[in-house]
């Protein structure tokens, strides 16, 4: 009974990792937006830049704020952020209103990530995290998938690819309902709670500071793909932005299914033997990607991208939670500080492919973050 019970609330946490997805609306938006607004690569990646610039600022406060007011309630703070996100767009369309969007969708995204992953963990038991975090991740990459398909549905059909934001807006809106209405019980906390400095410095601990710059590079090559997929068939195929915009469905796609299949992989196969296996693949993926010069070619090195980063986050999250279980909250923000490299990815990308006219540049900078995973993986443990 205990079990159909915990199964029965993981559904309205899962809604919530659903709209934890929108946030990966920002690669094709910026696309989008570049176009609308005839903006340089660098100037286009101020966007995604602006979205995770917040997880560095509020990971640490959303901290101490959830180990005052529990973590569903900052989960519902969070949501009620993202709809005023999506909101934002509906009303004006410029420059600087995205800005404000995608900012506050950052900081929405912050308050979630950092107190919806360990809610998970006051439902399901130890040595099932990594594949409950998994299926969450599954969830969303469905969000992040049907984005690109929507906003070209609404390009083609209504010359307005927006409409993404007021749908999205339905879906928030329900996972507040459902949340509020299902009762969680929270573990209290034993003990004072953390401070500020006492948080960071569990980053002197050598398995929670190189899982921090893991996730910097996950995250890194998370939104520089499906930012520069596009790019690349317009710059390679001269393909418009439209079609060449499914790439990023492309890339969510195989995200998703390789979310879904490991969350039962990870229940059969060590950590350590899914995670070498996953960085391979990104490794193969990103070097293709470099020299790829066909619509096929290119789509096939995104899909193995895309499953190949799918577990990265799960595995490296579950690994620092479990290293320190009587810190999850603390070890969460610090987690969730590193998806900052989603705003120094885009920058660095954008900068580089600029100076080189190609968006090669970008690629370049990429394979450094999956030569960080490499390295990673002697961390890892079984």
């Amino acid at each position: 009974m205990n079990n159909k019970s915990n199964a029965l609330k993981l559904i309205p946490v899962m809604f919530c990792f659903f709209a934890m997805g929108f946030v990966d609306l920002v690669g094709i938006a910026t696309n989008y937006v570049k176009a609308d607004l005839s903006l340089s690569d660098t100037e286009a990646n101020i966007f995604p830049s602006m979205v995770f610039f917040w997880f560095l600022i509020f990971s640490v406060p959303t901290v101490m704020l959830m180990n005052r007011i529990v973590r569903k309630r900052t989960v519902l703070l969070s949501l009620i952020v993202t709809v005023l996100a999506l909101v934002v767009p509906v009303i004006s369309y410029s420059y600087v209103s995205m800005l404000i969007s995608f900012s506050l969708l950052g900081i929405g995204n912050t308050l979630m990530q950092v107190s919806l992953n360990p809610l998970i963990s006051n439902i399901v038991s130890g040595e099932k995290l990594a594949s409950s975090l998994t299926l969450g991740q599954f969830v969303k990459a469905i969000a992040s998938f049907v984005a690109p398909i929507l906003a070209a549905w609404g390009a083609i059909q209504f010359s307005n690819w927006q409409v993404l934001f007021p749908i999205f807006t339905i879906f928030a809106i329900i996972a507040i309902i459902v949340l509020s209405t299902t009762s969680i019980e929270e573990k209290k906390i034993e003990g004072k709670i953390s401070s500020f400095g006492e948080c960071f410095a569990l980053l002197g601990d050598k398995l929670i500071l190189l899982s921090f710059f893991g996730i910097m590079c996950h995250v890194g090559i998370d939104v520089g793909t499906n930012v520069t997929a596009p790019k690349i068939l317009i710059e390679r195929l001269g393909m418009r932005l439209a079609d060449a915009g499914y790439a990023t469905s492309i890339y969510f796609l195989f995200r998703t299914i390789g979310c879904f299949s490991g969350a039962f992989i990870l229940a059969k196969v060590s950590s350590k033997r899914f995670f070498i296996i996953s960085v391979v693949m990104l490794a193969l993926g990103m070097s293709g990607l470099f020299f790829a010069d066909t619509k096929i070619v290119i789509y096939v090195c995104v899909a193995l991208i895309g499953f190949g980063n799918s577990n990265v986050f799960s595995i490296i999250f579950s690994q620092a939670l479990l290293h320190k279980p009587h810190k999850q909250n603390e070890v969460s923000g610090l987690m969730i500080m590193g998806l900052f490299g989603g705003t120094i990815f885009p920058l660095i990308m954008g900068i580089v492919s600029d100076a080189m006219l190609v968006q090669n540049g970008a690629v370049l900078v990429m394979i450094i973050g999956v030569l960080y995973l490499l390295f990673l993986t002697r961390q890892i443990k079984s």
